[in-house]
Parts: C-alpha cells; structure tokens; sequence
C-alpha cells in the first residue's frame, strides 16, 4: 500500500461506507484519527481496525466483541497464536448460535407452513377457496380481502 494517510471521505469510499459510520467507529474507539483543524487524517492503524470491524459486522459480530478482538493486537507482546486460539474460539460460538437460530428458524417455517395449510383446508371445506387454489399463489391481499369477507358474512 503505497498511500500512508487517508482522509474521511477517502475512507468511506473505500469502504461504501458513510462518514458518519466511520465517526461512530471513532466514538466507540476502533480508530483514532489525528486531527488538523476540522479535518481527520487516518493512518493505515486506523484503516486496518476499520476493516476489521467492518469484517465483524458482516459476520454478525457484536461491537463489544469486535473491539476485544481488534484490541487483542494492539497489547504488548501480542501473541498470534493466542489472538487466532481466541478469534477461532468466537467464530466457533457465532456459528453455532447461528447454526441454531437457523434451527429455529426451519422449525417456525414448518410450523406456519402447517397453519397456512390447515386454514387452506378450511377454507376449502367452508367454500370460501376453490379446491385447486394455491397456498402462495392465491394468498394475496385480495385474496386475503374475499376470505375475510366470505367468513365473517
């Protein structure tokens, strides 16, 4: 990387990100940016622990986390091994926390798949839907308007 110094809108370029963003990065003390008057000048420091916390965030990492994680390199005598034993250790909890919401997920989709099959019956059974109607297909507002009509009259 040739560049030594970045400004704030070279940096939200970079990262399609928004100078706001980037402040708010500033205010939680993942960068640190010198200041010359009004403007901020960020060092490659700061661009590294910008696109670390921007990878966090895409991962779904929470801030606290980020910042742990983003720090760990900065204290004195860091040790890789120890820094990736760690990092390996909250990708391992992250993925099984979503591995389990995923779980959730496919068990409430099944769940409303039942009830919408089960109100498709009915309705079938009280006339209000044609035998051949589709769940996904015929369940449009309109659709939804006439089925409310037809049951409530």
């Amino acid at each position: 990387m040739s560049q030594a110094t970045w400004t704030i809108s070279e940096l939200s370029h970079e990262f399609s990100i928004t100078p706001r963003t980037i402040r708010y990065y500033e205010d939680q003390g993942i960068v640190s940016p010198v200041r010359e008057g009004r403007k901020r000048i960020y060092h490659p420091r700061d661009r590294t622990r910008l696109k670390l916390a921007l990878r966090g965030r895409r991962l779904g990492l929470q801030l606290a986390e980020i910042l742990k994680l983003i720090n760990l390199y900065d204290e004195p005598g860091a040790n890789t091994t120890a820094q990736l034993q760690h990092y390996a250790q909250v990708l391992h909890q992250h993925r099984q926390n979503l591995e389990r919401q995923r779980r959730d997920l496919d068990l409430t989709l099944r769940e409303i798949r039942q009830q919408q099959d089960d109100c498709m019956a009915l309705l079938r059974a009280r006339g209000a839907l044609p035998e051949d109607a589709d769940i996904d297909a015929d369940m449009n507002p309109d659709t939804n308007t006439r089925i409310i009509k037809s049951i409530t009259s």
